[in-house]
């Protein structure tokens, strides 16, 4: 009996390989990172409902979360800080703890139906109050906590992942009922005993109650 061999994986472990791979950035995608937000950067977070936030924690455990509410949400409190409001969730804190520990903030900032993004980095701080929390009161909901992003990084993001993604295109989008609801998941991960239209109708009583 002839023994199968396993395929071969190849695992590149050093800058070096990787340069000689994927080759060295262009000078302009070298030149368009800045160091603090310029008019584009300060229009594009005015006109964002939607960012992604991702942070590490100190023994390099990773998290991403979105983040987002009407257009404008993250406050610019100048050219070099930015701040993000704490709005009700699931309480895991992830990206809180991971701030504690580490520091380090990624952010993606995302217009719907515009396939260029900004990414924005730097170090972020937990601001439990400000003056500046009088800007981010919606509904008469003031946030108990809000992110504080020192800016170090800055440039945007060409449309290359949206286009072969066809992601704003409407008609790539799949039935939404060939999915199942996030009810049914819950009921089958967490073995729930409700029924999954009892946890769906839970979920939306809940965001009803608690967006903000």
């Amino acid at each position: 009996m002839t023994a199968s061999c396993a395929p071969t994986v190849t695992f590149i472990d050093n800058e070096e390989a990787l340069r000689a791979l994927i080759g060295e950035p262009s000078d302009r995608a070298r030149q368009k990172q800045l160091p603090t937000l310029d008019r584009y950067a300060l229009e594009f977070i005015g006109k964002s409902p939607m960012a992604m936030l991702a942070t590490s924690s100190s023994d390099g455990s990773c998290d991403v979360s979105p983040r987002g509410d009407a257009p404008g949400f993250t406050l610019v409190l100048n050219d070099r800080q930015i701040a993000i409001p704490e709005r009700p969730g699931n309480r895991r804190g992830d990206n809180y703890t991971n701030i504690l520990r580490n520091g380090g903030v990624g952010l993606l900032f995302l217009i719907p139906g515009m396939q260029e993004t900004l990414r924005v980095n730097g170090r972020g701080r937990l601001v439990q109050d400000a003056p500046w929390f009088e800007n981010m009161i919606v509904q008469g909901k003031r946030p108990i906590l809000a992110i504080l992003v020192d800016v170090e990084e800055v440039y945007f993001h060409c449309a290359k992942a949206f286009r072969r993604s066809r992601l704003w295109e409407s008609e790539t989008w799949p039935d939404r009922s060939t999915l199942p609801t996030y009810g049914q998941i819950l009921k089958d991960q967490v073995n729930l005993e409700k029924s999954a239209a009892e946890i769906n109708c839970d979920l939306e009583d809940a965001y009803a109650k608690t967006l903000y």
